[in-house]
C-alpha cells in the first residue's frame, strides 16, 4: 500500500507507524455461499421481506423490528428477571419484547411470565449488520455454516450459510415470530396471499421501484429465482442475500487504513494504539471485521445463568461462550453484551461501562472466573486511556450511511413504530364479579387486508358466555350503543378476573376501507354485573392502507372479505329486508333504505372491484 506521509504531524507519524506495523487490514468481500448467489432480484425482495410484518403470525413483527439499520440490534430492549425469577436483580436480562402469547389458532392465551404482555427474549439481539462474514450466527453458535432447509430436511447449502441457518429461525419461534406450533406451510400461503409491506410507510425507493410493478409476493419470487413458488428455504436465502448487501465499510477507521491520514483524530489514533494492544486478540483488525468470529467467556455472567456456546456444542468446556460481535457501529448500539448488562446511564455510556468491564476498573461490574477466557488477563491499560479508546469506538468504527439510515442502509416505517397504525384504548366498560373491568386487548396493525385481525378480552369471568359488539357510531358514556355483534363465545380461564377470549374480525383487502374508523366493546354474561352483563373497555381501529397503497376498492364486496362473490349477494339481500341491519343495506348513503340502493348494489356486485 502507498502511503503519502508529506504531512510531518503527530497524527501522520502515528498513522504511518500503526500502517507500517501490518496489524489491520481493510475488510474483504463478503463471502457468498455458491448455491446462493446474489441478484438484484433476491436481494429486492429479501429487503422486502426482512422488513415485512406479515412474516410473523400477527403482523407486529419484522426481521428488522429487532434489529434496526441504526447499529442493526435493538432499540427498544425490555428487562426480565433471570434464573433466579426475582426482578431487578444482577441476572436480569434486558432482551426484545415479542409476541403476545398465542395458541396454535393464534388466539390470546397467558403466559406464566408476561401474562398478556409481549414476550421478552432471552437475549439481547444482536447486530445484523457484519453477520455475512460469520460462519455461524446467533450468541450462542446454532445457526450452523451448513443450511438445511427446515422442513424438507434436505442440505441446501454445504457450507458459508450461517445467514440462511438464522433467517430460517424466528418466523416459527412462539416468543419471537410466530403463534405456538406455527409452520413453514402456514407461513408461506400467507405470504402468497399478501401484498408486500402492506403495513409499512416510507418504503425504500429501490423496493418501491419493483413493487410498482407488482403488489404479489409470487411474482417477486419468480424474479428472484425463476419460479412463483414460496419456501422456506427461498425466504431464508433472500433474506440472507439482502444481509450480505448491508456492509458498513465507510468508517473513519476505514478511510484511515486506505492512507486518508486525518480520517481519525488524535485521541481517535491513540484509542486504536489501545485497542491493538488490549482488543484486538478478540475483536479481530487484521480482516478488518473487528471480530474473529470466535466465541469466548469474558466472565461476565456465572455460566449457569446461560451456558451459552455449550447448548450448541454440547461441550462442557464451551460454558457461558458467547460469539465474539463485530464491533462496527458499536456506538450506535442501545446496550451492549448478549444479556444487554450495559447501557448508558448518568454520566456513563455502554461503551465506557464495558470498557471499565475488561480492564477491571475500580467500580465496575465483576468478572466471573469460572470458564473465563485467558485472554481477559491481558488486558491492561492506565485510565487516561480511556478517553481515546471510548471516542475510537463510539465514532471511528461509525458508518455515516448506517447513522444516518441511508442506501443500502435505508429502511421503511413499520406499522409497530406508528401509532397511528395500532389500535387505541378508550374508556368504558362496567364491572363483572369481584368488581373487575374486562379489559380490551388491541396489538394487531389495522391495515386494509389484515385477514387475521384480533381484538381480545382479558379480566372478564372465565368460563362465561362472551360476544363482541363491533360498530361505526362512536362510545356514548364508555358504551357502545349500535353495531353489530359476534357470534357468542366461551372466555377461557376460571373464575372471576380470568376470563379471556379472542375475537377474528378480518379487515378485507378492500380499499373502500381505507380511513374507516371502527368500534370494539366485549359484553360479557355475568350475574353479578349490573344488567346481567359485564362490558370492556373499547378499542378504536382506523383502517389504513400502507405506503404500497390500496387494494382496489370492491363496493360489491359488501361482506368486505376481500371478494365479490355470491355471499355479498346473500348478506345484502339479508340485510335490505331486515329491520336491525336496514343501515348496513343503505347502499348509496341517502338516509333511507329504498329500491335504489338495491339497484346500485346489483350494478356494484356485477362491477367486481372497478367501481
Amino acid at each position: 500500500m502507498m502511503l503519502r506521509t508529506t504531512t510531518c504531524s503527530v497524527v501522520s507519524a502515528a498513522a504511518v507507524m500503526l500502517l507500517a506495523a501490518g496489524a489491520m487490514a481493510q475488510l474483504g468481500p463478503v463471502p457468498v455461499p455458491p448455491a446462493n448467489q446474489i441478484t438484484e432480484a433476491k436481494r429486492v425482495l429479501g429487503k422486502a421481506l426482512f422488513w415485512d410484518e406479515q412474516l410473523s403470525s400477527d403482523n407486529t413483527m419484522a426481521c428488522g423490528t429487532c434489529h434496526t439499520t441504526r447499529g442493526g440490534s435493538d432499540l427498544r430492549n425490555a428487562r426480565m428477571a433471570g434464573v433466579d425469577g426475582v426482578p431487578n436483580t444482577a441476572d436480569d436480562v434486558f432482551g426484545s419484547p415479542g409476541m403476545n402469547l398465542a395458541d396454535s389458532a393464534n388466539n390470546f392465551k397467558p403466559d406464566a411470565v408476561f401474562g398478556f404482555g409481549k414476550q421478552i427474549t432471552g437475549r439481547n439481539s444482536m447486530s445484523f449488520l457484519m453477520a455475512a462474514y460469520a460462519p455461524q450466527t446467533f450468541w450462542d453458535g446454532r445457526g450452523t455454516s451448513r443450511f438445511v432447509d427446515p422442513v424438507t430436511g434436505q442440505q441446501v447449502i454445504a457450507n458459508g450459510g450461517g445467514l440462511e441457518s438464522q433467517a430460517a429461525g424466528p418466523p416459527t419461534n412462539d416468543t419471537e415470530m410466530a403463534h405456538e406450533q406455527r409452520n413453514w406451510g402456514e407461513i408461506t400461503v400467507k405470504l402468497a396471499d399478501s401484498r408486500p409491506l402492506a403495513a409499512a410507510n416510507a418504503i425504500p425507493a429501490d423496493v418501491a421501484a419493483v413493487l410498482t410493478n407488482t403488489t404479489k409476493y409470487p411474482a417477486l419470487f419468480a424474479a428472484a429465482f425463476g419460479t412463483p413458488t414460496i419456501t422456506a428455504s427461498r425466504v431464508a436465502m433472500a433474506i440472507a442475500t439482502y444481509e450480505r448487501t448491508t456492509i458498513p465499510n465507510d468508517t473513519p477507521w476505514d478511510r484511515f487504513i486506505a492512507g486518508q491520514q486525518n480520517a481519525l483524530t488524535q485521541g481517535q489514533i491513540a484509542g486504536l494504539q489501545t485497542f491493538n494492544a488490549n482488543c484486538a486478540v478478540c475483536h479481530v483488525t487484521t480482516n478488518g471485521q473487528f471480530t474473529g468470529n470466535g466465541f469466548r467467556n469474558v466472565g461476565l455472567r456465572p455460566p449457569a445463568e446461560d451456558l451459552g456456546f455449550q447448548l450448541t456444542t454440547g461441550n462442557a468446556n464451551d460454558r457461558g461462550k458467547f460469539k465474539v460481535p463485530s464491533l462496527r457501529n458499536v456506538g450506535l448500539r442501545t446496550r451492549l453484551m448478549h444479556n444487554g448488562q450495559f447501557v448508558s446511564v448518568a454520566n456513563t455510556t455502554a461503551i465506557q461501562a464495558a470498557v471499565r468491564f475488561y480492564v477491571r476498573a475500580p467500580g465496575a461490574a465483576p468478572q466471573f472466573p469460572d470458564n473465563r477466557d485467558p485472554a481477559m488477563n491481558a488486558i491492561n491499560f492506565p485510565p487516561q486511556a480511556e478517553p481515546g479508546l471510548v471516542d475510537f469506538l463510539t465514532n471511528g468504527l461509525t458508518d455515516a450511511r448506517v447513522a444516518n439510515q441511508t442506501f443500502p442502509f435505508d429502511q421503511p416505517s413499520l406499522a409497530s413504530q406508528r401509532a397511528s397504525a395500532r389500535p387505541t384504548i378508550l374508556p368504558g366498560g362496567t364491572p363483572g364479579t369481584g368488581g373487575v373491568v374486562p379489559q380490551v386487548l388491541a396489538v394487531d396493525p389495522s391495515f386494509v387486508g389484515n385477514d387475521d385481525f384480533r381484538i381480545g378480552v382479558t379480566g372478564g369471568l372465565g368460563g362465561a358466555t362472551a360476544r363482541v359488539l363491533v360498530s361505526m357510531d362512536p362510545p356514548v358514556n364508555g358504551r357502545l350503543m349500535t353495531g353489530t355483534e359476534s357470534e357468542f363465545m366461551t372466555l377461557g380461564g376460571t373464575g372471576s378476573g380470568n376470563g379471556f377470549g379472542t375475537l377474528r374480525s378480518p379487515i378485507g383487502a378492500n380499499g373502500v376501507l381505507n380511513g374507516r374508523v371502527m368500534f370494539y366493546q366485549w359484553i360479557i354474561t355475568d350475574a353479578s354485573a349490573a344488567g346481567g352483563e359485564s362490558r370492556s373497555n373499547i378499542a378504536r381501529a382506523a383502517f389504513f392502507c400502507g405506503g404500497i397503497g390500496c387494494p382496489p376498492s370492491c363496493r360489491g364486496d359488501f361482506n368486505l372479505d376481500g371478494t365479490v362473490d355470491p355471499d355479498d349477494l346473500s348478506d345484502f339481500i339479508g340485510a335490505f329486508f331486515t329491520i336491525p341491519q336496514v343501515a348496513l343495506a343503505d347502499f348509496n348513503g341517502d338516509g333511507a333504505v329504498d329500491p335504489d340502493d338495491l339497484a346500485d348494489f346489483i350494478g356494484a356486485f356485477f362491477g367486481g372491484c372497478s367501481n
